[in-house]
C-alpha cells in the first residue's frame, strides 16, 4: 500500500495554533495567515474512517485550488498559495457556523428525507410527485449547522439561522447570493466535462477587514455530488440508479455493511484491496472533474515533503 497522511503535528515558524477537522488540519500562523493541510482521512456519515485513502488529500486540495481559481471572478476567496500538493495557505477568516448546501437534484440526504414522507427540508418545500435524482424546478438552499469533529451536521432553516443570530440577515443575503453564483458556475464547468453538478456545499468566512470570502473546499467529490450527463435522462426514465462521481459509493458500501454512523454501529473493516479501489475512484473523480491527468505526488515521506515545501514558501515571504 502507498503511504498516507492521516495526522500532522507540524511546528511552523510563527505558528499560533492548530485545529483538526474531520479531514483538514488548520494551522494559524502570524500575519493573519492560515495553513490548511488536506489529509488522507475519509469521513462518511460524519464519522472518520480508521484508515487513510492514498492521494485523497492531494486530490481534494488540487480540485479545490483549481475551482477557487475558476470562480474568483465571481466570489472572493481565502486562497493565497499552494506550496505543496496537500497544502493551501490563505487569509485567516472567522468562519460562519453554517454550511451553505445547495441542491439542484433530489438526491442523497434530500432523497432520504423525501422517501421518509417529509416535504419540507430546512424550511424549503419540495414538490410532490418527484422521484429520486429528479431535478428540482430550481436549485434549493438547505443549510446545515457546522459540526465539530465527530458530531453530526444538522439541518437548519434560513429563519432559524437569523433568529438564533448564527448569521445576521445582511450577511446571510450575501452568502445566499454567493452560493447561487458559485453553483451556477460549478454547473457550467461540470457540463463542459460531461457531468451534472447535483448538489454541493460552500463554506464562508469573514476576513479581519470584514470581507466575506469563500473558504475551505469547493466542488470536490467530498463536498459535492456529480452525475454523468450521458444517459442521465434514460436512466431516470427507466427508474435506474444514476452513474455518479462522488463519495456516495463509500456511503452505499457502508450502508450495505450495516453502518450509517448511528449509535452502537461499528465501522466495517476496510481491507487494503477495498482502500485501493477507493483511491482509484478518487483519481477517476479528479480526472473527470478537472479534465486533467492526475500526477501522483511523492509519497515516500509525505510529512517531510510538506514541511520542506512549506518552509521554503514561508522563507520566501
Amino acid at each position: 500500500m502507498v503511504n498516507t497522511i492521516t495526522d500532522t503535528n507540524f511546528n511552523f515558524p510563527g505558528q499560533k495554533s492548530i485545529y483538526k477537522g474531520k479531514v483538514r488540519e488548520v494551522y494559524t500562523l502570524e500575519d493573519d495567515l492560515l495553513l490548511m493541510v488536506a489529509t488522507d482521512r475519509l469521513s462518511a456519515f460524519d464519522v472518520v474512517m480508521p484508515k487513510g485513502i492514498p492521494f485523497k488529500g492531494q486530490i481534494l486540495n488540487q480540485i479545490a485550488t483549481k475551482m477557487m481559481k475558476d470562480t474568483e471572478d465571481l466570489v472572493p476567496n481565502w486562497l493565497v498559495a499552494t506550496p505543496d500538493p496537500n497544502v493551501a495557505i490563505g487569509k485567516r477568516c472567522e468562519p460562519f457556523k453554517v454550511e451553505m448546501v445547495i441542491r439542484g437534484y433530489m438526491s442523497g440526504h434530500a432523497a432520504r428525507e423525501y422517501k421518509a414522507g417529509r416535504r419540507i427540508l430546512c424550511g424549503v418545500a419540495m414538490p410532490e410527485g418527484m422521484k429520486e435524482n429528479d431535478a428540482f424546478p430550481e436549485p434549493i438552499i438547505t443549510p446545515a449547522t457546522k459540526a465539530e469533529m465527530g458530531d453530526h451536521d444538522e439541518d437548519i432553516s434560513r429563519e432559524d439561522i437569523i433568529k438564533k443570530n448564527i448569521v445576521s440577515e445582511e450577511d446571510y443575503l450575501v452568502l445566499k447570493d454567493y452560493t447561487r453564483k458559485l453553483f451556477q458556475r460549478g454547473s457550467e464547468i461540470a457540463a463542459s466535462r460531461g457531468l451534472i453538478l447535483v448538489d454541493t456545499k460552500y463554506e464562508f468566512g469573514k476576513t479581519a477587514d470584514g470581507e466575506i470570502v469563500l473558504i475551505d473546499e469547493i466542488h470536490t467529490p467530498d463536498s459535492s455530488r456529480y452525475f454523468y450527463a450521458e444517459g442521465y435522462e434514460e436512466r431516470q426514465a427507466a427508474g435506474e440508479a444514476q452513474k455518479q462521481l462522488s463519495k456516495e459509493f463509500v456511503r452505499q458500501w457502508l450502508i450495505s455493511n450495516n453502518f450509517q454512523g448511528l449509535e452502537g454501529q461499528t465501522v466495517p473493516e476496510m481491507t487494503d484491496e477495498y482502500i485501493e479501489t477507493v483511491s482509484e475512484r478518487y483519481i477517476e473523480l479528479y480526472e473527470n472533474i478537472t479534465g486533467d491527468a492526475f500526477a501522483k505526488a511523492d509519497t515516500s515521506n509525505i510529512q517531510e515533503r510538506i514541511e520542506k515545501n512549506v518552509l521554503q514558501y514561508l522563507n520566501s515571504l
